[in-house]
């Protein structure tokens, strides 16, 4: 029989572990609150992760980050924004919180009220930026997109961003030609005349104040055909900035010229003799282009130091094909008189004549060219040709600084100028014609 002490009983409880608490300890509210804000920090991240996904990166090197939120799907209406300045203030590019995370705040509070808006009117929505920075940097970058995913809610987008030098990087259309591909594969086709770009590098000036910085996302829409709009004019519906400038290089530029000059005297002698021509010009003006189509099926031996790496075997090979009777072109750059000098006597000893071409593009023009054949040749010509490595730009400048114009006092008995001129499909014009550019405004 159990007895009572006459006291109140105090109700033991036991933790699944088997250890007792006689009471409630009390917990401060700073430490509560903390717990929140690190439970919903929690919460926060692994939303970002179920819904934003970094996808594998494009290109050849890899250089285009590519990413989606959510599902999103292929539409003839793309609306495509630039990030940082237009979507996303740029101030806070590279700050992070406390926490670590990475800061960012919408351009406008108008921003995504806007993006909803254009996404429920069926635009597929396309995030296009350039992130040619550190890597430390594009880290902390990257981690910054699954945060802002977040905050477009259920609007699904996808993401491009160049990291590189190269035909990704805005104005060059690299960007959009994947966008293209990807929704073909969809069995979508883009119609550019319902679809625009918001960007804020768009070569604004004002009076008394400070411009854009670049004008490369509205040379970027012009190089696509689209429909070009600054943050402003789209998200605060001001009126456009007229006033604006888009430096560099254009081949609306180039003179209309005759290819070749003079034209008293043909490309080829007639009638037919034993000859060496000297080819002068920057790299990427066409110099092969032009072996190929007029002195190849004349039965000329292509002569390059790129093929042979030494000017001392170039000379030598002319000097054993002028034996064998055949004619030559000496295919290099060939800046200065000291270069060309060994060809000319090459040809004085064997009593052959020898003609000078001087291919006389600028180097913006040759460097132009340079990133077209690299970089922005059609899909269609690129699928069928072997990938061309850019040259390096100081093999522009180098030419550029030791140049000396061929004269006929060298030892050249003529000397023939070969002015540019585009030799494609129309494609391929439209393609060379856009602004091409790596690095600049």
């Amino acid at each position: 029989m159990s007895t009572s002490t006459g006291k109140k009983r105090v109700l033991d409880t036991t933790s699944e572990g088997g250890s007792k608490s006689n009471k409630v300890q009390k917990i401060h509210p700073f430490f509560t609150q903390a717990s929140s804000k690190a439970k919903a920090a929690a919460e926060a991240d692994a939303l970002a992760q179920s819904s934003f996904t970094w996808l594998t990166p494009l290109g050849p090197n890899r250089s285009c980050l590519h990413g989606i939120h959510l599902k999103p799907t292929a539409s003839s209406k793309v609306a495509a924004f630039d990030l940082d300045g237009t979507i996303i203030k740029s101030e806070l590019r590279n700050s992070k919180g406390t926490d670590g995370k990475p800061l960012w705040e919408w351009w406008r509070p108008c921003v995504l009220e806007k993006i909803k808006e254009v996404y429920e009117e069926g635009y597929a929505i396309v995030l296009i930026s350039n992130q040619g920075i550190k890597p430390a940097l594009l880290k902390t970058w990257k981690e910054k997109i699954p945060l802002i995913a977040v905050a477009f809610g259920d609007i699904p987008f996808r993401i491009f961003a160049a990291t590189q030098k190269d035909q990704y990087r805005k104005p060059m259309p690299g960007m959009w030609t994947e966008l293209e591909r990807i929704f073909q594969e969809e069995g979508v086709t883009i119609d550019k005349s319902s679809s625009f770009f918001v960007g804020d590098a768009a070569g604004r000036e004002y009076t008394g104040a400070k411009g854009d910085f670049s004008s490369t996302d509205r040379k970027w829409a012009l190089n696509i055909g689209i429909k070009f709009y600054t943050p402003e004019e789209y998200f605060l519906k001001l009126a456009p900035h007229e006033k604006y400038t888009l430096p560099g290089f254009h081949v609306s530029s180039l003179p209309n010229v005759p290819h070749v000059t003079p034209t008293s005297s043909p490309i080829l002698p007639v009638p037919p003799r034993q000859e060496a021509v000297v080819f002068v010009g920057y790299p990427s003006l066409g110099k092969s282009s032009f072996y190929r189509r007029y002195f190849e099926p004349a039965g000329y031996v292509h002569i390059n130091q790129d093929q042979l790496k030494t000017r001392e075997k170039c000379v030598k090979a002319l000097q054993e094909k002028l034996k064998e009777g055949k004619s030559c072109v000496i295919d290099n750059t060939n800046r200065n008189v000291s270069t060309r000098q060994g060809y000319i006597d090459a040809c004085k000893k064997m009593g052959v004549p020898i003609r000078c071409f001087n291919f006389t593009g600028s180097i913006e023009l040759a460097w132009h060219n340079n990133l077209y054949r690299a970089f922005n040749l059609p899909p269609s010509v690129a699928a069928k040709e072997p990938r061309r490595d850019i040259v390096p730009y100081g093999a522009y400048t180098g030419f550029r600084d030791g140049y000396e114009e061929p004269t006929v006092a060298e030892g050249f008995s003529e000397i023939k100028k070969v002015n540019w001129v585009f030799e494609g499909s129309e494609e391929e014009r439209k393609y060379w014609s856009m602004w091409l550019q790596i690095d600049g405004k």
